[in-house]
């Protein structure tokens, strides 16, 4: 098992305050924390001290939950703090409501960043061994971690608030606590310097033990995004923040944007020039199934693709797939799909499906491309052996989302029944999906979710997703040809056809691109932000209404039919491109400036 993570379940053994006391009242080591002259004197605690600072990471499949459902890829049922979310009531009172507290918070990235701080301030101090692993010097390799988690804290900042105040020092008793927000460009450069230094230091690839620590390519990947962001049409001058009364904070004041996208092509051009990773099956063989390649990058520990992952162990699990299955397998459904973003998956043959098609809203589940079956439970969908208690009740094993019309001849009447997996159902009806959809995505079928926490491998960084920004910067800087190389290459591996698109047409495949692939991955809901696209994506949500309807002769029919209705009211206002500050932070620092409309 990887190291990090195996000795980050440890952190509660070591002093991660750097105030506690030298000696007990026997005047012996403590046994279960660290003094801090003991974790500064030997190398092996120092690498624990940066394993908990991995281990706070944020990542969705711990807690079973993401970003997903505050944007337009899903819906959590039953949650109110998650509606604030989905109709831009968020304020600087109530945002620790769902979705944000789990290590996003500001408070929380700060405590990282300030552990990283320490570590900086403390290792001069440590007596390193020298060793060399994988080309790098313990200490070198350290240090590189160090600088990148900083830098990977402050990006999480920069992409909820904008600028924030860079603190590069531990505070202590009698540091100066109130100080201002950088400018977004500051901070921008900042994180920059970090993931260049951090690339210095860093092997480009790990072995034994250290597998699972970020490397060059980590680094270089971390630096992709944030320039990718900053190039964006959010951080360029444009009437929302020049409305604002700093807009330095959030975003740049010049208008050279096309030297900005110019950064980003290069820095993910960097990665792809590593030559370290590829497409899993990026060359579908005749015969596969195309979804279940795509399946198994999420179900397997190790792919081409990895960049940086996080290993986990059955001990240590996480709620994934107990917060995404199917209620009628005694999952929670919480990670919904909702019908808008079921309806934007292609056809086979590469066409957008079309309710106004006859033959699509016939059958909307047919011939759709390979994407859409490895990420969405759908009605009819074939899934694992029901649980005992269960299986006289679906002994064909598939998804259950209907509802069935039948005719009671005795009382010469219609009455209705229900599927397995409906909130209308005999098995926790009070878990099931409010869309008509579940998240298949991460979900592991050899894993009986109602008592075994999954173990699956998160991905913080994976090739695709350079590839993808790479092509975005291509389409940005009016280098379509590019870009439609590396938007065919994804296709591809997708089972799709190449496109020739042009202009805004080519523009909006790749954002469609980029919604299906990286879906439920922590992107969208950044994503529509830097395009501004919020009064589109926050648009009435839409659930499925799946109805097996009662015959002329008064038997069920076999074949369902599927309609998208709207079932959830959401609206935008334009402050929510940006987090507030929470009124407990403001009100420690008098120096900061609130973000617009808050």
């Amino acid at each position: 098992m990887r190291n990090w993570i195996v000795i980050a379940t440890l952190s509660l053994f070591m002093v991660v305050g750097m105030n506690a006391c030298k000696q007990d009242f026997l005047d012996t080591q403590s046994q279960e924390k660290f003094t801090d002259d003991a974790v500064w004197s030997d190398p092996a605690l120092v690498e624990t001290f940066l394993n908990q600072i991995y281990f706070r990471l944020y990542e969705p499949l711990t807690d079973g939950r993401g970003t997903a459902n505050i944007v337009d890829e899903g819906h959590y049922r039953g949650n109110s703090s998650s509606n604030l979310h989905n109709n831009s009531q968020t304020t600087q009172d109530n945002l620790y409501a769902w979705g944000y507290q789990r290590n996003l918070a500001w408070n929380e990235l700060y405590k990282s960043i300030r552990y990283c701080n320490v570590f900086f301030s403390k290792v001069a101090e440590v007596p390193f061994t020298g060793t060399v692993v994988d080309g790098k010097t313990d200490q070198e390799r350290m240090t590189g971690e160090a600088h990148f988690l900083r830098a990977f804290n402050y990006h999480y900042l920069l992409a909820l608030y904008g600028g924030v105040p860079l603190v590069t020092e531990a505070y202590g008793l009698d540091s100066e606590f109130a100080v201002p927000r950088n400018s977004y460009e500051e901070c921008i450069d900042f994180i920059v310097s970090e993931c260049d230094k951090a690339a210095a230091l860093l092997p480009e690839v790990h072995s034994g033990s250290n597998i699972g620590r970020v490397t060059k390519g980590a680094a270089l990947a971390l630096k992709s995004r944030v320039l990718l962001y900053a190039a964006s049409d959010l951080h360029t001058p444009n009437a929302f923040i020049s409305a604002f009364k700093k807009p330095e904070l959030l975003g740049y004041t010049d208008n050279a944007q096309e030297e900005r996208w110019r950064k980003a092509k290069e820095a993910a051009k960097a990665v792809i020039d590593l030559g370290l990773y590829a497409l899993h099956k990026a060359e579908p063989a005749e015969g596969d199934s195309v979804a279940q390649n795509i399946t198994e990058i999420f179900l397997t520990n190790n792919t081409s693709e990895d960049i940086m992952v996080k290993y986990f162990t059955q001990v240590m699990g996480q709620r994934w797939g107990l917060y995404s299955s199917p209620n009628g397998y005694y999952g929670w459904g919480v990670n919904a799909p909702v019908a808008n973003f079921v309806d934007a998956f292609q056809m086979a043959d590469g066409t957008p499906f079309d309710w106004n098609n006859p033959a699509h809203a016939k059958d909307p589940y047919a011939n759709r491309e390979p994407r859409f079956y490895a990420t969405v439970f759908y009605n009819g969908a074939s899934w694992r052996q029901r649980p005992a208690d269960a299986q006289g009740l679906d002994p064909d094993n598939k998804i259950q989302t209907g509802t069935y019309q039948r005719w009671d001849a005795a009382a010469g009447r219609m009455y209705e029944t229900y599927g397995i997996d409906t909130r209308n159902g005999p098995i926790e009806n009070w878990n099931g999906s409010y869309t008509g959809y579940y998240c298949r995505k991460y979900v592991d079928p050899s894993v009986n979710v109602q008592y075994i926490r999954q173990s699956v491998t998160w991905r913080f960084f994976r090739y695709t997703e350079i590839l993808l920004n790479y092509a975005e910067a291509c389409i940005e800087l009016g280098e379509e040809a590019e870009a439609r190389t590396y938007i065919n290459a994804v296709r591809k591996r997708a089972g799709l056809p190449a496109t020739a698109a042009t202009g805004e047409t080519l523009r909006k495949l790749y954002r469609n691109e980029r919604r299906l692939e990286l879906a439920f991955e922590e992107h969208r809901y950044f994503d529509v932000r830097r395009w501004m696209i919020g009064s589109e994506a926050y648009s009435p949500a839409y659930q499925a209404k799946v109805v097996y309807p009662l015959m002329p002769n008064n038997t069920t029919a076999t074949t369902p039919v599927v309609t998208h209705v709207k079932f959830d009211d959401r609206s935008w206002d334009n402050k929510s491109y940006f987090f507030p500050i929470l009124r407990d932070e403001m009100n420690k620092n008098a120096k900061l400036d609130q973000n617009p409309g808050y």
